[in-house]
């Protein structure tokens, strides 16, 4: 992502009283760890400063504007920081609410970083960025419901807590919420089910070009197998990727979780 003049601010880790930045001194195997015992992990948004500091990096860098691209508002106050920061930045900020998380947050920070590297505006760039987010589909199947009670920002699915620990839920992301779509009894069904719902969000957005990108939090190999039958089921212009879930929302879904972004891709510039 560098190379498209991307610049991560990392979100907050904190366990044990002690702050971690999220992919920067902190990881993906030191969270699982730590929720496999049930620890008490906890996260929070990056400072006002922090974006500031981003911001004021890129206008020495020659940049002339800013698209700042964030994870949903109703799951980390972030946002709220990126627009006190752009308030006081140099140059104009474009502040983006994805509404979502994850990869699909990623693909739209990339589409509106290619479109901005083709000329487009940053009002724009910052309007593609929104819409590829908003039009994307992210389904999450979770492995163990504790994690889902203590993380706490789960909106309706915490509807989810009355049923029986041996359901494997699977949820999905709209409109910024976490919602259940449905209850499986066994991981295998759950994981199955997950794949088909993926393959037809993908084919109902074929028309575009799709990218698709699995998550997982301490389950690479399960999560590596679907990639693999994904690949074997989409057309050959889809692309299918495998990334690991951010602390941040793993820290409230906990490991085993396994997530599919299915992102149809603009009409204009592509990533």
């Amino acid at each position: 992502m560098a190379s498209h003049g991307i610049v991560v601010v990392p979100l907050h880790v904190l366990l044990g009283g002690q702050a971690f930045s999220d992919g920067v001194d902190f990881t993906t195997d030191e969270l699982a760890a730590a929720l496999r015992k049930f620890t008490t992990v906890s996260t929070s948004r990056p400072s006002p400063q922090a974006f500031l500091n981003a911001y004021e990096a890129a206008a020495a860098g020659g940049a002339t504007a800013v698209v700042s691209v964030h994870i949903s508002s109703d799951m980390s106050g972030t946002v709220g920081s990126a627009m006190l920061a752009a308030s006081q930045s140099p140059i104009p900020v474009e502040v983006v609410d994805s509404r979502s998380v994850g990869m699909a947050m990623g693909f739209a920070a990339l589409s509106a970083a290619v479109a901005a590297e083709q000329g487009m505006d940053a009002k724009a760039a910052a309007a593609m960025a929104s819409s590829r987010a908003r039009g994307a589909t992210v389904i999450f199947y979770v492995d163990n419901l504790e994690h889902l009670r203590r993380g706490g920002r789960i909106g309706a699915a915490s509807a989810l807590l009355g049923s029986a620990l041996a359901i494997k839920p699977l949820l999905a992301l709209s409109e910024g919420h976490i919602h259940p779509i449905e209850k499986v009894r066994t991981a295998a069904r759950a994981l199955s089910r997950l794949e088909e719902l993926a393959l037809g969000a993908a084919k109902a957005a074929e028309g575009s070009g799709v990218d698709i990108a699995v998550h997982h939090l301490d389950s690479q190999t399960r999560a590596g197998d679907l990639v693999d039958r994904l690949r074997t089921r989409v057309p050959s212009s889809t692309t299918v990727i495998l990334v690991e879930l951010g602390a941040v929302v793993g820290a409230h879904v906990g490991p085993g979780t396994i997530a599919v972004a299915v992102s149809p891709r603009p009409n204009g510039p592509r990533r």
